[in-house]
């Protein structure tokens, strides 16, 4: 921290600002040089004397988080020998601010706990704080605030104590678990009507159970849990200790998830949870949502746990239906958000069935499935008096959404066509309100897809009874009828009928596919919503949808949408009254689904019907690029345009390679838009192995590289222009996979690979998977050998390339998987490795060795990290792989000596 420790009296005025300067210029500033004070040596001393001061709440809170934070992740910055102190003045602190503010004890507690997990010379702790402050009731809250937060820490991703210390942890909270609960039983029998140290004690015992360390028989006949159950069923419970009870029940529930090892205890939630379907319904009828939400989550809890139970021996023992009955009483609560709760639940339970295909087993949960698409549908329906289209971004859109999805996960119980054709007749013969009419056209919507258009059912009488009859669909007319009442839909009807009509539309693209005399009314019915701004993105939707599934059919509508497009924008431009154009995204959009799947037969020799029209297009696609250079938005959508329009005329867009990259360097220049990178890419993939064309495709990523470099070699550029590392790999991996020799042969070369090795610690998915497939396909250039003529010179540059960067690499890449990245982007890492080993193994061994001595193998508060048993292990196993994913398992476990 520049100019030296800052006094007291100058961090009060900071912290005073932070909270109460009314500029909210001053609050910024105070945040800045705060976090640059958390950040700096001197924080320690400095918090540890605000505490000390115990001047006001503000002052306190700041200094007991930036004391849990440097803990958390500056433990290094402290000397072994201060260990001790640092321990003894946090648990002063606490004792002697426990009443200042629950806050300030909780950041506090989490700074003791962390500091216990990361100090390895501090033994037996929880032993230790028990008899310290056991016998003192003033000090029971923080007491059981720490054993709280102690469990929680075990797995926190901000302290990075290895799997050794983790493991040493974890047993010796085991061997102390009993010890914690006879305390907590000891404070709920004494809390009496203390109802805040009753939700302090079932929040610890929730986090216990979390840990997963708690003895299954010892807590079977366990007081606690008794008490617990007595609360959820009391009517008088508060909401708070409801929820503290919910949660702790919900903690149990999913600690004995593998139920057959935690037999006696499962019995005991089992029987516990059944009991409290009275307590469900004393909660509905007094609208207490508070408490029917925490019932339905344990009953969902319940359900999850016994799912393979129930699935396994339904009506049998565990495997009790009565659970389902359970969800299906939520699912009929009029708020959605009680049936949202058990969604996850009811995606298992089919992915279970699926699974098994046991037509019998299907039979059993078919109803309880019916029961819940009955109440989904209801649950669906818009207000009566809800003007417009369906919202799809508030909560009750995303609710909506999650319907979808989950519908589509479960109709296979119920039967595609036998549901849509059930849904259809509802329509049909009764004449609901358009609310109910909107959200069963939403239900079909949802299983359209699902629906195999050549075949359906028929519904046939025998013995009274209506019986599916599965037929040909060409011999039953409900899917096509459902198109041809649609399209004749008035337009006097609600937008929100129509909205979901031309949705239903979109997904029923396969059936259009199959019946072709449907194409004409179909797009003429989605043209006039293409003209209606509320119904224009749908309708677009839909016609990208039928464009994709019906290419065969729409090449011959290819020039006629090209003119419908064009007539709807200027419909839509004219706007005399504000004077405002339209945002041209909306036909780059429409051009750019028409470009994508229109994909016409071409024979050897014939021009590209297409052609012509995108040579036409290009001066009006140029014209808007310059005139909205400065937008990123707008450029997108222009680059995803020329993108599908390169892709859809391939070779035959060669007249426009020249002005484009020129007019994509001009602007790139000046507005460094990824998306030109990416565009980039395109264009090198299609014409890369033209001979005529490498040298000019070099030229356009030289001239990209350069803004491109100076762009992430600012302060955390790498960080900040995630989608820029991400296009420009993509761009330069095409060049390794299309003209390797141009690249590898160019001086660009050593840059990018810099730029490669610096970018592997980026913390992006996309970008991070981008970076890896280019060193790993670099390297793969020079290992296989594609009897091109330039072989062997390839060989030898990748092999001047490895023999400059290769130990760096390595070493980086060993970093990186231990220190920045998250363990889904190992696979990837796993393929570079191997690709550098098969190139050259035994230089691979000597690098690796290298890469693994400069690790640390303690921890800073003195725990062990890696063993050198550990070390060689990992080595040999790497080294001795004979297959990449060998390399991955290998990484994916010695990394976690390091999280």
């Amino acid at each position: 921290m520049e100019g030296g420790k800052p006094t007291l009296p100058l961090v009060y005025q900071a912290v005073q600002a932070l909270y109460h300067d009314p500029d909210p210029a001053g609050k910024e500033r105070a945040s800045v040089w705060l976090g640059e004070l958390q950040r700096s040596m001197y924080a320690w001393e400095i918090s540890d004397q605000l505490l000390q001061l115990k001047q006001d709440v503000e002052s306190c809170y700041f200094a007991a988080q930036t004391m849990k934070m440097k803990i958390q992740t500056s433990f290094y910055e402290l000397p072994p020998e201060t260990h001790t102190a640092l321990r003894d003045s946090l648990l002063s602190h606490i004792q002697n601010l426990k009443d200042l503010s629950p806050i300030i004890v909780t950041q506090l507690a989490l700074a003791i706990a962390d500091l216990a997990l990361q100090m390895a010379s501090w033994k037996g702790c929880v032993q230790t704080l028990i008899e310290k402050y056991s016998n003192d009731v003033s000090s029971m809250p923080f007491l059981i605030e720490i054993l709280t937060v102690l469990p929680e820490e075990v797995h926190s991703r901000s302290l990075r104590i290895g799997a050794n210390r983790r493991t040493e942890i974890i047993e010796d909270l085991a061997y102390y678990s009993t010890t914690v609960v006879t305390l907590l039983v000891t404070c709920a029998e004494k809390s009496g009507h203390d109802e805040k140290m009753l939700i302090k004690v079932f929040r610890c015992l929730g986090s216990w159970f979390n840990l997963g360390v708690l003895d299954n028989n010892f807590m079977a006949n366990n007081q606690l849990l008794m008490i617990l159950f007595q609360v959820l069923q009391r009517d008088e419970t508060s909401t708070n200790l409801h929820e503290a009870a919910s949660d702790c029940v919900c903690s149990a529930l999913y600690a004995i998830e593998n139920v057959a090892v935690h037999m006696p205890l499962a019995m005991q939630l089992f029987q516990g949870v059944l009991s409290l379907e009275t307590a469900y319904h004393m909660a509905v009828a007094r609208e207490d949502l508070d408490k029917v939400l925490n019932y339905c989550r344990i009953f969902t809890e319940l359900c999850e746990t016994f799912l393979e139970m129930t699935v396994r021996t339904p009506g049998l023992g565990m495997g009790d239906l009565r659970i389902l009955e359970l969800l299906l009483i939520c699912a009929g609560h009029p708020q959605y958000e009680v049936v949202e709760i058990s969604f996850n639940f009811w995606y298992r339970l089919g992915e279970h069935l699926y699974k098994t295909n046991d037509p019998a087993l299907h039979r059993v949960f078919k109803p309880y499935i019916q029961r819940l698409l009955h109440s989904l549908a209801r649950h669906c329906q818009l207000d009566p008096d809800h003007e417009g289209v369906p919202e799809d971004t508030d909560d009750f859109g995303e609710f909506r959404m999650r319907v979808s999805d989950l519908v589509k996960d479960v109709i296979f119980l119920v039967g595609s066509m036998e549901c849509f054709s059930q849904l259809y007749s509802t329509l049909k013969e009764g004449n609901p309100p358009w609310e109910v009419t909107e959200a069963v056209l939403f239900i079909m919507a949802s299983i359209a897809k699902s629906i195999d258009p050549t075949y359906s059912f028929l519904f046939v009488t025998v013995n009274c009874l209506p019986l599916p009859l599965l037929v040909p669909s060409e011999n039953n007319p409900t899917l096509t009828e459902v198109l041809e009442q649609i399209v004749l839909l008035p337009e006097t009807v609600h937008l929100a009928v129509r909205y979901t009509s031309i949705e239903l539309v979109g997904e029923m693209s396969e059936v259009i596919d199959r019946n072709p005399c449907m194409l004409d009314p179909v797009l003429n019915f989605l043209m006039k919503g293409l003209r209606e701004k509320p119904l224009a993105s749908v309708a677009a939707k839909a016609i990208h949808s039928i464009c994709s599934v019906c290419r065969d059919h729409m090449a011959q509508h290819f020039q006629g949408d090209l003119i419908m497009c064009c007539l709807c924008d200027q419909l839509l431009a004219q706007d005399s009254s504000s004077g405002k154009s339209s945002d041209p995204t909306v036909w780059l959009d429409r051009l750019a689904v028409i470009f994508r799947h229109t994909n016409p037969i071409v024979e050897n020799g014939q021009t590209h019907p297409c052609q012509k029209v995108i040579q036409e297009i290009w001066p009006v696609l140029s014209e808007t690029l310059n005139a909205h250079q400065n937008d990123n938005r707008i450029v997108e959508r222009c680059c995803r345009c020329l993108r599908f329009a390169v892709r859809c005329v391939g070779k035959g867009s060669a007249s426009l390679l020249q002005p484009l990259v020129t007019q994509m360097v001009s602007v790139y220049q000046v507005y460094p838009h990824s998306c030109f990178l990416y565009l980039g890419s395109i264009l090198v993939d299609e014409y890369g192995m033209e001979e005529g064309c490498r040298q000019g495709l070099l030229d356009m990523l030289q001239a990209l590289c350069m803004p491109t470099f100076q762009l992430l070699e600012q302060p955390n550029g790498l960080r900040n222009h995630p989608d820029t590392v991400d296009d420009l790999f993509r761009l330069v991996t095409r060049f390794v996979q299309r003209s390797p020799f141009t690249l590898v042969n160019s001086s660009i070369i050593v840059h990018i690979i810099q730029c490669a090795i610096a970018s592997t610690t980026l913390d992006h998915r996309d970008a991070n998977c981008s970076v890896m497939k280019f060193i790993r396909d670099l390297i793969h250039t020079g290992v296989t050998n594609d009897h091109e003529d330039d072989f062997e010179v390839r060989k030898r540059l990748i092999g001047q390339v490895m023999e400059q960067h290769g130990q760096q690499l390595v070493t980086q890449l060993i970093n990186t998987c231990c220190f920045c990245l998250p363990p889904y982007t190992l696979p990837d890492v796993a393929e570079v490795l191997w690709e550098i080993m098969v190139f050259d193994r035994p230089t691979f061994c000597r690098w690796l060795e290298t890469a693994l001595k400069g690790l640390p193998k303690e921890t800073a508060g003195g725990a062990l990290t890696v063993t050198h048993k550990q070390l060689t292990d990992f080595h040999k196993q790497v080294t001795s792989a004979e297959e990449c994913k060998q390399v991955c398992w290998a990484i994916r476990e010695f990394t976690r000596l390091y999280r």
